[in-house]
């Protein structure tokens, strides 16, 4: 039989309620006496099954106890601009946290009238159960169905969906955080196929607390120790060109949890007569949050938690004044052109008055929405570039985190062009999807508007204080001690997580080479599930998470382009010339543009005669002769083409989007409007996968 690790929850309820609600006592809850049954034990393994669990304590709970709870989350909810009639889903474990979470979330649902129970038979209406199979460990079926039909038996729609690991399951090393991130896209399908346009998740205060250590061990600042935000946004891929949901409004994620502790998990799973599974994978040390959630049992009191949190609660609303500054300045500074570059008025504000913890996200933030990669900037690339933001007028240029800066020409310095790199070492990533009539992830768009827009309403409400802005230019080598001489930590507790993240800091060295573990991600990246640039008729493809390109062939078109100079054919239209070689093509291939493409373009339109042979370089160099067809055509859209170019600067030019055949000929610049034949239709639009801004974040 498995060993079973369980320590059985013995404290009451978060002293973090929120002060607008804790007007009354809560009362003081006997710990549970847990009942507990094996679900699996196929293995040998001593974390390969789950614990099934329940409270066997039979005295009738305390309404006023869970009403609190209600409260707090209908409280939750209001902020996060959720409504009981909106759609929504549940991310869903089967443990105690996730439990709590649907009792909640039922409740809030159908307004406390009736709280769904084992014995109900009603559903409740726009709530949807997440539970996903692993497919990790032989049982893992077995324990999603029990969930399911646990969830099923509160009234709560459920979906279980299985994980298919299409490239091997992952490493153990790499464990936790390959199966978060799968869940996360997993979660964002579901969304999208039921038209939800909100996410509930069940993080609460301690995970945010174990967070905080492996920050502070991984040397983050004040930004990085806030820890998950109360809301965030997941930016799903845009199925059509024309969609609306590619403006930058994905789906809502919320965790209504975050002020309750994992002892409250326990007493709303008691209070509602709920049963759930533990997972002994939870006690594994060789996880990195595993280590630290032991840790932090072992030394840990109610004081340490609620100061520790309260630290957490001033980063956040630090944070959260940063945030809003930054969105202030790219709305005064910064201009977005729909060839994919940027460009900041230095002149609309003095960027060296500007704090450089809010000048870093500005410029992080900004260059993360051009190149689209979102890995954060630091070091001394981000110094780099807060010299560079701060020189007025610019003269030089600069390459970093993906992007490349210069004085943008005409402005004599007092504008700056951010333009995406394009660079050899990295793969070209072309995510495909086939168009159809219904896109999905456009139908719940507008709902996805009106929740943010809720819950931005109330953004301003909590801000930071004096107190707080102690914070705003303290490094993450002294936030501890600044936060002891502000007396949010007492010695005792400053001792105690000190102690913890030494231990943690010393074992990330030891590990220098291998994947952090254990930390959860705010901004969740889409894992491209085909890296082939090959693009065929009625597909549309997602080019470097940046540009989406589609292309089709016309059957029947009128050949006034490519003849219109012919007085043999003026103005007869008839079946396009099967000769032609744009009319063989099956499916093209999506490369950046390169300096040989403009060049190509200036040497069409010297072409007069239909036959000619034109000397093109391939991407690797080498040179070969291509017969030019529909000669008229070709020069017009060339010289269109062209004209175009004038107004991009080369920077830009380089990160547009090119098909070309499968035998490398140039077929379209779709940004130009140039298409070789007016056989051929294609399009290609900069609609970025995640806003500038990073979408909509409130963290109260």
């Amino acid at each position: 039989m498995a060993r079973i690790l369980l320590s059985p929850p013995c404290k009451t309820t978060s002293e973090l309620m929120l002060t607008s609600i804790s007007t009354f006592p809560i009362k003081i809850i006997p710990s549970p006496i847990f009942s507990i049954k094996i679900a699996s034990s196929s293995s040998s393994s001593p974390f390969s099954s789950r614990l099934l669990c329940t409270s066997s304590t039979q005295t009738k709970h305390d309404p006023i106890h869970m009403e609190k709870y209600k409260q707090l989350f209908s409280t939750k909810m209001a902020l996060a601009g959720l409504k009981p009639h909106h759609r929504i889903a549940l991310g869903v474990s089967g443990g105690p946290d996730s439990m709590a979470l649907c009792v909640l979330a039922a409740a809030w649902k159908t307004k406390g009238i009736v709280v769904a129970t084992k014995e109900s038979s009603e559903i409740v209406d726009g709530l949807l159960a997440i539970v996903i199979d692993h497919g990790l460990r032989a049982e893992s079926r077995d324990e999603a169905n029990i969930v399911g039909r646990r969830v099923l038996e509160m009234g709560i729609r459920c979906e279980i969906v299985q994980c298919e690991w299409s490239d091997g399951k992952p490493k153990q090393g790499q464990l936790q955080e390959a199966a978060r991130d799968k869940r996360y896209q997993i979660f964002q399908k579901v969304c999208i196929r039921h038209r939800i346009g909100a996410l509930l998740l069940a993080h609460h205060a301690d995970d945010q607390a174990e967070l905080f250590i492996i920050r502070l061990s991984r040397g983050s600042g004040v930004m990085g120790l806030a820890g998950m935000p109360f809301t965030s946004q997941l930016f799903a891929k845009c199925q059509d060109i024309d969609c609306k949901a590619s403006s930058g409004h994905g789906i809502l994620l919320a965790r209504p949890l975050l002020d309750l502790y994992k002892q409250d998990m326990y007493q709303i799973c008691q209070g509602s007569d709920q049963e759930w599974v533990e997972d002994p994978t939870n006690q594994n040390p060789s996880f990195t949050r595993n280590r630290i959630r032991m840790s932090l049992k072992d030394v840990s009191s109610s004081v340490v938690k609620i100061e520790l949190l309260e630290l957490v609660s001033a980063c956040r609303r630090i944070r959260q004044y940063v945030d809003k500054a930054c969105s202030l300045l790219m709305h005064r500074a910064v201009s977005i052109m729909p060839e994919g570059y940027a460009v900041i008025d230095l002149g609309t504000q003095n960027m060296s008055e500007v704090e450089d913890v809010i000048l870093s996200r500005f410029v992080s933030l900004v260059l993360q929405f051009v190149s689209q990669r979102q890995r954060p900037v630091r070091g001394s690339a981000l110094k780099l570039l807060l010299n560079y933001i701060r020189t007025s007028p610019c003269k030089t240029c600069l390459t970093a985190a993906g992007c490349y800066l210069c004085p943008c020409p005409g402005s004599k310095g007092k504008k700056v062009l951010v333009c995406c790199t394009v660079n050899d070492c990295l793969p070209l990533k072309l995510e495909v999807s086939e168009a159809v009539g219904e896109v999905q992830s456009c139908t719940f768009t507008d709902e996805v508007e009106e929740i943010v827009d809720n819950g931005r309403s109330l953004l301003d409400l909590v801000g930071p204080t004096v107190f707080d802005m102690n914070f705003l230019s303290t490094s993450s080598e002294s936030i501890l001690d600044k936060a002891r001489e502000q007396n949010i930590l007492s010695e005792s507790s400053y001792r105690k997580i000190t102690f913890i993240q030494r231990t943690e800091t010393d074992n990330f060295k030891r590990k220098n080479g291998i994947p952090i573990q254990g930390e959860l991600k705010d901004e969740v990246g889409i894992v491209i599930t085909n890296l082939s640039c090959t693009l065929l008729p009625c597909q549309i493809g997602y080019f470097m998470d940046r540009f989406l390109v589609r292309w089709n062939l016309r059957k029947n078109i009128g050949c006034h382009f490519c003849l219109m100079k012919s007085a043999n054919y003026e103005g007869v239209e008839r079946e396009y010339c099967s000769s032609c070689i744009n009319s063989q093509v099956t499916a093209v291939k999506v490369r950046h543009m390169m300096d040989t493409d403009w060049l190509y373009l200036a040497e069409l339109i010297k072409c007069i005669n239909v036959g000619d042979s034109l000397e093109v370089a391939s991407p690797s160099g080498e040179k070969s002769e291509t017969k030019i067809l529909c000669t008229d055509h070709l020069m017009f859209s060339a010289k269109k083409a062209l004209l175009a170019l004038k107004s991009i600067p080369v920077g830009a030019r380089r990160s547009l989007p090119v098909l070309v055949s499968t035998e490398g000929q140039l077929l379209s610049i779709p940004s130009l409007s140039f298409v070789s034949c007016p056989y051929l239709m294609a399009a290609a639009v900069f609609k970025p996968r995640t806003p500038l801004g990073g979408g909509h974040s409130s963290f109260i």
